[in-house]
């Protein structure tokens, strides 16, 4: 942590599977805010025709993966069966526990025009007490996400609860995610319900607390108020949620409290023996690394 009042935190580029990102969180400044332990950006992208996004079957452990897109759409498979495809303003999440198997792809009938890609990746580490159970898989559609219209801004609450309303998701810990649209001079005050907080800026110009945030940049703000200003048009995230219940590891796709889980679950992938993911079973991402751990959360 540093002694600025607020952190700033650039979206450096990365690339999963061949896909370009701009990854926020986990950073060597700051690893985490609340529950959420990473923050991937996906896009804008467009794709050339015929081509799309090829995330191959990959394991999780001890989160939850949350994605939510601004443009195009996502084929999700996984090992319990689950076949969905994620459009604009819906909410797929998809909890790992004790361990689960997914796909990520653009689907085959919307390829020919050369596809677009936007959104936001989240992975939210589960509670200690839950970080072995069964694995699920929940979408909500747009239309079933709270929204809170005021003069110059509209928000949607993705998950947990802020602004006196509540995201139909069943959440392991207190948080909050939402999405903030704002017209030119909006003010949006920060959600004060939890200790760890931060603004996400998608796009537009947008200062707080009267500093600039530019861009692909993560805000993590200190306990007390906050106010985000818009300069012009703008469209941010906000995040935020209780402190974890003790240290978490991250190594590839796993999180876990405990390294030697970790471990079990790389050898167990190397040695086949996470679930098939129906209907994608002949590919996989291949793990060639043993586990290292730079840095807890």
């Amino acid at each position: 942590m540093t002694d600025e009042p607020t952190l700033f935190i650039p979206a450096r580029d990365r690339t999963i599977d061949g896909f370009a990102v701009g990854r926020v969180l986990p950073a060597a400044i700051h690893r985490s805010v609340g529950p959420f332990v990473f923050v991937d950006h996906m896009g804008p992208s467009g794709l050339a025709r015929g081509e799309g996004l090829d995330v191959r079957p990959h394991p999780h452990i001890a989160l939850s993966t949350v994605t939510y897109l601004f443009e195009g759409a996502i084929a999700h498979r996984d090992s319990l069966g689950t076949e969905r495809v994620i459009r604009p303003g819906a909410i797929n999440w998809m909890t790992a526990g004790k361990g689960i198997t997914h796909s990520e792809r653009t689907p085959k009938d919307e390829r020919s025009d050369g596809p677009r890609l936007h959104g936001l990746q989240l992975w939210v580490a589960l509670p200690k007490a839950m970080e072995e159970c069964e694995p699920s898989f929940v979408h909500h559609p747009s239309d079933t996400l709270p929204e809170v219209d005021d003069t110059g801004m509209k928000l949607r609450i993705l998950a947990g609860e802020a602004y006196g309303e509540r995201a139909p998701i069943d959440v392991a810990s207190p948080l909050h995610y939402v999405e903030a649209r704002l017209d030119a001079g909006a003010r949006l005050a920060l959600p004060d319900g939890h200790a760890e907080r931060s603004v996400y800026v998608v796009g537009g110009d947008v200062t707080l607390d009267g500093r600039a945030v530019p861009p692909r940049t993560m805000a993590v703000v200190q306990p007390g108020a906050h106010v985000v200003t818009a300069e012009t048009d703008a469209h941010v995230m906000l995040l935020g949620g209780d402190a974890l219940d003790g240290p978490r590891y991250l190594f590839w796709n796993f999180v876990s409290s405990s390294k030697e889980r970790i471990e079990q679950a790389a050898r167990d992938w190397k040695e086949h023996r996470f679930p098939l993911v129906p209907g994608d079973s002949e590919e996989r991402i291949p793990l060639d690394i043993a586990p290292h751990f730079a840095g807890s959360h």
